[in-house]
């Protein structure tokens, strides 16, 4: 996923299906320095973590 496309999503009040390893997750911030974004998986909000943006995938 591109960082612009990123910062959208995390920037909408509208949930987008985004996924990270084939589950769906909640983009809570994006990091424009090292091309980053803080998530967490929407079944597991107590698992946050930090992944690279190319490995997010809108579906």
């Amino acid at each position: 996923m591109n960082k612009q496309r990123a910062q959208e999503i995390a920037s909408s009040p509208v949930m987008a299906n985004v996924t990270y390893n084939g589950a769906a997750i909640y983009i809570q911030h994006v990091n424009d320095e090292n091309d980053t974004a803080r998530i967490y998986p929407l079944d597991e909000p107590e698992n946050e973590q930090e992944v690279l943006l190319t490995n997010l995938i809108e579906h």
